[in-house]
């Protein structure tokens, strides 16, 4: 599989830069082996059937962007930090930019409050000790951060106080996330409430999303490729809920390539969906085994990137082509911010 496999023309302008308004009033394109039906996410529990089960991930994104100051002397170089991963002690990955601006040792000012210092190196990313750790750090962290938005959002605009309550989702619980699972920004009150009601039933995993989803394929060959790894948690009681709705003859439907990433992990040594808890990296390509997940809902992705690699796997990668060169003559939004979709690859 070559790299140009996944590529498409997106047009200028199609990556959307702030979410619809109410979430749930975002556009929904439902695509089976053959449907395409335009609709509204606001009209899921119409889509859905009762007893199908949503699989939601309740990562919580941290506000890890953060701008300070090195100084040198009477030199002071601005620096920009996004927070990747805690160590121990106070340590984080995180990238910095420029990193070459910073010395080992030297100490960046994030905040009256928050300062970090220089430890080391470490395949591009910077190793940072905080001065403060545990409640105090956190308190610190959301005076200081700001929403760690997609880099190609970020290069037109800057994060601001919208995003705070934009790019979280509305049950999010646990803390840990870089970036967010954004195919569950398009839920409010009220369509949970009418998913209830339509007897569509959820239940929740965590996947910690890093800074990785967004780093490009740079080898020909994808299967080069190595992917990221991130922490997640699948619960006894989401394993219980996902086998009991197959049982049923419900459907079980991640919502996020990040909840079908990790259900898939679970579901990988027997088959079975299972509690599991670690560190996955799992890539998924064209010729893939699902195992866990039915169908799924998510954004609209780049080209090239990983996450088109999955939609193919999923659907195929003749027919993910006809459906979004659906969606760009439809003009759909994409990415993160942008409108929804619903693959149902036993739809024929």
């Amino acid at each position: 599989m070559k790299l140009s496999d996944f590529d498409f023309d997106l047009p200028d302008g199609r990556i959307a830069l702030r979410p619809a308004r109410p979430r749930s009033s975002a556009r929904l394109l439902v695509a089976g082996q053959r449907r395409l039906d335009d609709l509204i996410v606001r009209d899921l529990p119409q889509v859905l059937r009762p007893g199908d089960l949503l699989v939601l991930n309740d990562t919580k994104v941290i506000p890890a962007r953060l701008s300070g100051t090195r100084t040198r002397g009477e030199a002071v170089a601005g620096i920009e930090a996004t927070l990747l991963e805690p160590q121990q002690d106070g340590l984080w990955t995180a990238l910095v930019k420029p990193l070459r601006k910073v010395k080992e040792g030297e100490v960046i000012v994030f905040s009256p409050r928050l300062s970090a210092r220089l430890e080391g190196r470490r395949d591009g990313q910077a190793l940072l000790r905080f001065d403060l750790t545990g409640a105090d750090f956190d308190a610190a962290l959301k005076e200081a951060g700001a929403m760690p938005l997609p880099p190609y959002i970020e290069a037109q605009r800057k994060a601001d106080a919208a995003d705070a309550t934009d790019y979280q989702t509305v049950w999010a619980a646990n803390e840990g996330a870089v970036a967010a699972p954004t195919a569950s920004l398009h839920f409010d009150a009220p369509l949970l409430q009418a998913l209830e009601a339509r007897g569509v039933a959820r239940t929740h995993v965590t996947l910690h999303v890093g800074a990785g989803t967004f780093l490009p394929v740079k080898v020909d060959d994808v299967r080069d490729h190595k992917m990221h790894a991130e922490w997640g948690r699948v619960p006894p009681e989401a394993a219980a809920a996902m086998r009991a709705a197959r049982a049923a003859g419900g459907r079980v439907i991640p919502v996020g390539t990040t909840a079908l990433r990790l259900i898939e992990t679970a579901a990988r040594d027997t088959g079975e969906i299972a509690p599991w808890e670690g560190w996955t990296d799992i890539f998924i390509t064209p010729g893939f085994a699902f195992r866990a997940a039915d169908a799924l809902m998510t954004n609209f992705h780049l080209p090239k990137s990983t996450l088109m690699m999955l939609v193919s796997a999923l659907m195929g990668p003749e027919r993910i082509r006809e459906i979004y060169a659906h969606a760009i003559a439809e003009e759909y939004r994409f990415f993160s911010y942008g409108d929804a979709s619903l693959l149902l690859p036993g739809d024929r």
